[in-house]
């Protein structure tokens, strides 16, 4: 999307934003709307417009069965039953549309091999964003059953569904959290503040994306893309440089979306807190893509059951949570065992917690985070071989620390190595040296919504940097700018895929 298109981004927010408020101003309020589902509509439809039929199809008949779960809900419990069947027809709606898209293929070639028939795949190419504005329309439909949650103007629905920033990977919102937001007198007007903080945090989100993601992204995929034999080093250093590459990747698309958002005087929920700086596995989930953990357990986990039947269901509801969240991730075994890692690890913490154990600090993270990084490497993986492979090599009996020939001249000659040093023998310090100085960034130093403020933030925010503040931000747009335009095309967003 963002990083496959002409990079139009910088002329789309200021032109969107300057346009909103002006028709704002004009007391043209609705036409203002109109122009950020259709502005985030094209900013949808520009990397393949043919998906804009599916998304369209996608908000009328959600927004249809809203308004039926509405008019239900005033008859009592005379029409309970019928809310009931609406509701079950809108979540399967909803998972069909996405078990189709996301996972015929998977299905079709499991099936195949199972009955070891020769059966074409459909060659589906997964819709941008569909996980995303799938999982928000059920919670929608979820809390209009739940509550009385209302929303009759079909405009104001579209623009809960389509707002761009949060739109193609999250946060995935509750309509209670975003509507009322554009609703307020005071949001309708620019506030030199919003735009100050949103542009800084914007600019700290593509700086982490484009000079530190994509950089560490070179250095993973020489080790997982490798076909031939890699050394302990080699294996080390790609798991370890894609665990930061989807650590900034990530990080980076929330900061970049949130700060778009604040240019609308709109506050996203906060998306992603210093996970890595996690102590135990369950705290790990509770900073890692925060809306998503907290859908799963509204949508989920709840459900099933939560904490109120038991020990053994409790334990088993944990499981079956993660195990769905990594499907979600992607139709492929690989996410079925990741996610299962992260059930087992969350089953072991709870019974762990309930023997009343205790584990020093320091123990914890590190156990935390190096199951983190092992679990990682399925996430990446292209098969369970590959990750195989992978965690065969990083656990493999000591042997002489050196990069392979193949993996050496792999990061030389894609990334900008190349113009420090030619000798493979020299290429140790120029991995392990930034891999060292933004771990320590991401594990000791606040993150860049602490830094500016915006955690403690409710709906204003009073945004002063000083000098050295102002300067490391231009620093950093120049930078990210620098690169952006580069030669070199960013990679897209890594959570663009699932």
């Amino acid at each position: 999307m963002l990083f496959n298109t002409p990079r139009y981004i910088f002329l789309f927010l200021p032109l969107v934003a300057l346009v909103y408020f002006g028709l704002n101003s004009a007391r043209l309020t609705m036409a203002g709307k109109f122009w950020l589902v259709l502005s985030s509509l094209f900013f949808y439809g520009y990397w393949n417009p043919s998906y804009l039929l599916l998304i369209t199809v996608s908000i009328l008949a959600n927004f249809g069965t809203g308004r039926s779960l509405q008019r239900f809900r005033k008859f009592g419990k005379d029409r309970a039953s019928s809310r009931k069947s609406v509701l079950i027809a809108g979540i399967v709606f909803n998972l069909g549309l996405l078990g189709y898209f996301k996972y015929a293929d998977f299905l079709v070639s499991n099936f195949a091999w199972a009955l070891a028939l020769d059966l074409p795949t459909l060659n589906i190419v997964l819709p941008l964003a569909i996980s995303f504005f799938t999982f928000q329309q059920i919670a929608y439909l979820v809390d209009c059953y739940q509550t009385d949650t209302q929303e009759y103007n079909f405009l104001n629905y579209c623009l809960f569904v389509t707002f761009f920033p949060q739109l193609i990977a999250g946060p995935i919102v509750h309509h209670a959290e975003m509507m009322p937001q554009f609703m307020r007198h005071r949001n309708l007007a620019l506030h030199w503040n919003n735009i100050a903080l949103g542009v800084t945090i914007f600019f700290i989100g593509l700086f982490k994306k484009v000079v530190i993601a994509d950089t560490f992204a070179v250095w993973a995929n020489a080790g997982f893309d490798a076909d031939g034999l890699i050394t302990q080093l080699d294996a080390w250093a790609s798991s370890l440089s894609y665990t930061f590459q989807l650590y900034y990747d990530f990080s980076g698309y929330t900061d970049m979306a949130i700060g778009a958002a604040l240019l609308f005087n709109i506050r996203l929920p906060i998306n992603f807190n210093s996970p890595y700086k996690a102590l135990d596995i369950r705290d790990f989930w509770r900073r890692w893509h925060m809306t998503l953990s907290r859908w799963f357990r509204g949508y989920v986990y709840i459900p099933l059951g939560g904490n109120r039947k038991g020990d053994i269901r409790i334990l088993s509801n944990l499981f079956i949570t993660f195990l769905l969240a990594g499907f979600w991730h992607g139709a492929g075994w690989t996410f079925v065992i990741w996610g299962s890692m992260h059930g087992v690890a969350l089953v072991v913490h709870r019974l762990w917690k309930k023997a009343g154990i205790c584990m020093p600090a320091l123990a914890g993270w590190f156990i935390t985070f190096i199951f983190v990084d092992i679990t990682w490497v399925f996430f990446r993986a292209d098969s369970i071989g590959d990750a195989i492979r992978i965690i065969t090599r990083m656990f493999s009996l000591p042997e002489k620390l050196i990069f392979s020939d193949a993996y050496a001249e792999t990061i030389n000659s894609k990334s900008l190595l190349g113009f420090i040093s030619d000798s493979p023998g020299q290429i140790g310090i120029y991995v392990w040296l930034p891999l060292f100085i933004f771990a320590m960034i991401a594990l000791l130093a606040p993150n860049g919504l602490e830094q500016t403020g915006f955690v403690r933030g409710e709906t204003r925010f009073l945004f002063r940097p000083d000098y050295k503040h102002a300067f490391i931000v231009a620093v950093l747009i120049f930078s990210s700018i620098l690169t952006f335009f580069g030669d070199v095309s960013p990679n897209e967003f890594l959570y663009f895929n699932f």
